[in-house]
């Protein structure tokens, strides 16, 4: 059913939105059943491109990554994926009052993470770890995303579309500033030991 839906938001995104508001869905089902598997992608990709093929700028020269440093970066990113998903979906669940919504953490969390999968897709990209291929589709990506949160939350959180477009301005500007704490861990991390090692030319 997640993944019709998900092919559904593609195609008619607020037909969609109003039939997965009638879904029951629980905390467990949505972590183990969906998101162990979607955040999985990204990583994964990145793991194998960084690592077979390489990082290249203009898709002429590549510089891989060893196995050894790579797999701690990935696992990492694999658990920050997680864990940014619950916390955005607390903090939609946080804000939903003021705009007048009444959905639970539950459907916070289902919400967050419909929206959130074209970015998972997206990740795929990263088999192929160029530069610039890899930042259109990353774009592209980010433009769908945002369109599916200013459409869903007006029919998802049952508000009206003028809320629903400052609540979705809200939850996106929480969004930039996750994405901006993960890239401060990132640096942080790099400081104690895990930046990536590079395999010898």
């Amino acid at each position: 059913m997640y993944f019709e839906h998900m092919f559904g938001l593609m195609y008619h995104p607020k037909e969609e939105w109003a039939e997965i508001k009638k879904e029951n869905y629980s905390v467990s089902h949505v972590y183990f059943s969906h998101l162990i598997f979607l955040a999985a992608l990204p990583p994964l990709a990145l793991l194998i491109g960084t690592t077979q093929v390489g990082w290249s700028l203009s898709g002429t020269s590549y510089i891989k990554l060893t196995m050894d440093s790579a797999i701690p970066i990935a696992v990492a990113f694999y658990f920050a994926l997680l864990v940014g998903v619950w916390f955005m979906a607390y903090c939609v669940h946080w804000m939903e009052k003021t705009f007048g919504a009444d959905a639970s953490m539950e459907r916070c969390i289902v919400f967050t993470v419909f929206t959130s999968t074209p970015m998972f897709f997206a990740g795929l990209a990263g088999l192929l770890p160029i530069l610039w291929l890899d930042f259109f589709v990353v774009l592209a990506a980010v433009v769908y995303t945002v369109y599916l949160l200013y459409i869903g939350v007006p029919i998802f959180m049952d508000i009206p579309e003028e809320r629903g477009f400052i609540f979705a301005s809200s939850i996106l500007t929480v969004g930039l500033c996750v994405l901006v704490g993960m890239m401060a861990v990132t640096v942080i991390m790099w400081g104690m030991g895990f930046q990536p090692g590079y395999t010898p030319a």
